[in-house]
């Protein structure tokens, strides 16, 4: 947390723009309305400051939102005259302005029709002018906000979600906004309205505090960017941490944090708000008030009232499955618990090194809660907030609210291991151990926030978690493979050959069974589901299909059992294309896993390949992978590219045209990477390999894979296959590399490839 002595100079910053921007707006005014003036305008004309503003809390950056007000009365022309005397000067000094002229009547009628108005106009605050007039109306705008209230809060509510669903939650998405991801500031104003209402009550101190907290935050950013920003993007974060006196972690924490609170106090009072609705629309208490008992998993020890999960008053709170229980259906029926109900849970809670050992009860309601499906979000962020996620799962404390280093992560660290939860729950069924898949789901990450490798690292924690839960040590010795291995398919899927035969050998050679390998394939699939668009692309998910299908092969003896198997080089599922009548060049273009696949014959020339790279690269062809085979004098090679709008006529024009000589690449890719002085090349040591395998670490840049094919056969190797893989602006490409005669490149002549390669991209 910054001292308390920053966040006191943050406050008083904002103060003193806000009375800044008042003085200026008061000469202004007055030049025009003397106080000695006309008593029509003098009486009915105000400047009212309203949101941000009206609360005395402008960003460095922030807009300034003031309202010019007037009695009907008041003639137009002179509103006329003072609105053109007002403006001009305010923007002359720099003045970023939201503003609006508005008579009394036409002010009330935009609050009415428009709630985001009226909020603004809760906090309104004169300026310069006729005071009573904006009290006056202030007054009626309340009046009528409170007067259509339970229709209006429905506007709201769904407002809300659509923010929601647009900028997800503030505690949770990898790049936070301030101002519009639930849990942010402008989820504090709407509760300061639905106070407002007095339909509902909220801990508006807690409010305020975790407002301010934000607001700190907010402004440090717009400081350090120089502009009017709300995301807190990981490039400022490091910058606004220096500036708070905190480390980039300790900031990310304390703004998820306050957000996690603030989305708290909003969704209970929320909750409260619809049972207050509910209640009234109701032609008796009794139809919302009444008991509906939950057979199902609680018993009689919790019942469903009013939309939420409570104990009943014989409820032993102290047992500690009942906690579980009681998670798991709510989870299952899309309720929340009841926050007095997890409170009392949580307090009744035995400290971890006190709690009894699981039993069987206690196992099976975990996995009911784990598999509950998406209700179990929610009632996951209760448990967490109430603590009682700690008393279960100490080790949680260090996946908290904490940010992924993956730039491909949408969420936190936590956040995204209840989502793999809830995305396993679609492949339940395709393995023989649901629980375990589940509890796997939940631990997979479990070693982040820790020195080294979070796979290797969470592998023993993993196993000691589910050895206190009471599984038996076959179980734990699964679930601590499973954490181990989840990254194992997407990793060899997308930068290793999976035609090479050794690859699926490799991979079966870990998994050794088909029951664990239908496992780890349902793990990887809703790791990746639950990451990203990008790690859930038709074009990833393919390769693991694949991968997997090899593997699956492997085990039953179907596959290729000798590693030292000839290397086809084409897929299965793709038939090779017919040489027959090929004279020249033929490009094909077919749609393929989300993207498109392009096929090109051509004679086979030495450096075909990287003029062919080079030819993609300047026609913009993005690339996944490339294969390349030789046969009868012609050179077969396919390029998997995500793009699905491929012109194949475009691509072959520009492929001849490259062949023939009348493109010098050279000039046209051979550029250094801006910002790139420390690009990575090293040679992969894998046994029983048909290949040898090179990876380039590197800024991505246009002809990247021209430059690297380029130096490999200068080298005098030559490229079977390439695996792009990126990462935000990195590049991590796997080119597996052959000689003359179709094998590995011996310790020499790897060397100089390796070298050659280094030299090409530095």
């Amino acid at each position: 947390m910054p001292d308390s002595g920053r966040r006191a100079d943050l406050r008083a910053a904002r103060q003193d723009r806000t009375l800044d921007v008042d003085r200026c707006v008061r000469a202004s005014y007055s030049a025009l309305v003397p106080s000695g003036g006309d008593a029509r305008i003098g009486s009915g004309v105000a400047v009212v400051a309203v949101g941000g503003y009206g609360r005395g809390e402008l960003t460095p950056f922030g807009d300034v939102d003031v309202v010019l007000v007037h009695d009907d009365t008041v003639p137009t022309t002179e509103i006329d005259r003072i609105a053109e005397g007002l403006w001009y000067p305010l923007w002359d000094q720099g003045l970023k302005l939201d503003h609006a002229v508005r008579s009394a009547s036409g002010m009330r009628e935009a609050a009415r029709s428009d709630f985001k108005v009226a909020m603004g106009w809760l906090d309104a605050r004169t300026v310069a002018g006729d005071t009573g007039l904006v009290l006056r109306l202030r007054s009626e705008v309340l009046a009528d906000w409170r007067a259509g209230a339970r229709t209006t809060v429905e506007e709201v509510r769904l407002d809300r979600s659509r923010r929601e669903q647009r900028a997800g939650w503030l505690a949770y998405v990898a790049v936070p906004d301030l101002k519009e991801s639930a849990g942010g500031l402008r989820d504090a104003v709407v509760l300061r309205g639905l106070v407002a209402t007095w339909l509902v009550d909220a801990p508006l101190g807690e409010v305020e505090a975790l407002r301010s907290e934000l607001l700190d935050v907010r402004d440090v950013l717009h400081a350090v960017s120089g502009r009017a920003t709300d995301r807190l993007d990981p490039q400022l974060a490091e910058d606004v941490a220096v500036e708070m006196g905190m480390s980039r972690a300790e900031l990310q924490v304390m703004v998820r944090d306050a957000g996690r609170r603030l989305d708290h106090v909003g969704r209970l009072t929320w909750r409260r708000l619809q049972q207050t609705l509910s209640l009234s629309a109701s032609r008796s208490p009794r139809d919302v008030g009444r008991t509906v008992q939950l057979v199902p998993g609680v018993g009689r020890d919790g019942d469903e009232v009013a939309g939420e999960i409570v104990l009943t008053a014989g409820a032993d709170a102290s047992d500690p499955v009942l906690a579980l229980r009681a998670a798991a259906v709510a989870a299952r029926a899309g309720l929340p618990l009841s926050p007095t109900t997890a409170a009392a849970l949580a307090a009744a809670a035995p400290v971890a090194a006190d709690a009894p050992p699981w039993d069987g009860p206690a196992r099976r309601a975990l996995v009911d809660l784990l598999t509950a499906g998406p209700g179990l979000v929610d009632v996951w962020h209760e448990l967490d907030v109430v603590g009682l996620v700690d008393h279960w799962l100490p080790e949680w404390a260090d996946l908290r609210l904490r940010g992924s280093s993956s730039p491909v992560h949408r969420y936190t660290i936590d956040r995204h291991s209840i989502e793999t939860c809830v995305q396993a729950g679609a492949h339940l069924r395709t393995v023989d151990r649901p629980d375990l898949l589940a509890v796997a789901s939940l631990l997979h990450d479990i070693g982040k926030g820790r020195e080294g490798d979070h796979s290797e690292v969470g592998e023993p924690m993993a196993r000691e978690i589910v050895l206190r839960w009471g599984f038996p040590e076959a179980d734990a010795d699964v679930v601590a493979a499973l954490v181990r291995w989840h990254l194992l398919l997407p990793t060899v899927a997308t930068r290793r050959d999976i035609e090479d035969p050794a690859t699926a050998l490799n991979v079966a050679e870990i998994v050794r069974t088909e029951s664990f390998l239908d496992l780890l394939s349902a793990l990887s699939r809703a790791d990746g589901a639950a990451t990203s668009s990008e790690a859930r692309s038709r074009w990833r998910r393919g390769l693991i299909d694949g991968l997997v299908e090899k593997v699956r092969a492997s085990l039953a003896g179907e596959g290729d059992a000798d590693a030292d198997a000839s290397y086809e080089g084409w897929p299965d599922q793709l038939p090779f294309p017919s040489l027959d009548g090929v004279d020249g060049v033929r490009v094909e273009v077919a749609e393929h896993q989300g993207g498109s696949l392009l096929t090109i014959v051509a004679p086979d020339a030495a450096g075909l390949l990287a003029r062919l790279a080079g030819a993609l690269a300047l026609a913009g062809i993005d690339l996944h992978s490339l294969r390349t085979v030789t046969r009868d004098g012609f050179a077969v090679s396919m390029w998997e590219t995500p793009r699905t709008d491929v012109d194949r006529q475009i691509v072959a024009d520009r492929v001849r045209h490259v062949l023939s000589g009348g493109v010098d690449l050279d000039l046209r890719l051979d550029r250094p990477a801006k910002g790139d002085d420390d690009p990575r090349v090293r040679l992969m040591a894998r046994a029983n390999l048909t290949a040898t395998m090179l990876e380039v670490r590197a800024l991505d840049r246009r002809g990247l894979i021209y430059l690297v094919a380029r130096a490999v056969h200068a080298a005098g190797g030559s490229i079977r296959s390439a695996h792009v893989s990126t990462f935000g602006a990195e590049v991590r490409d796997v080119f597996y590399v052959v000689d003359d005669a179709g094998d590995p490149l011996d310790l020499t002549a790897s060397e100089r490839v390796r070298e050659a390669v280094a030299g090409a991209l530095a």
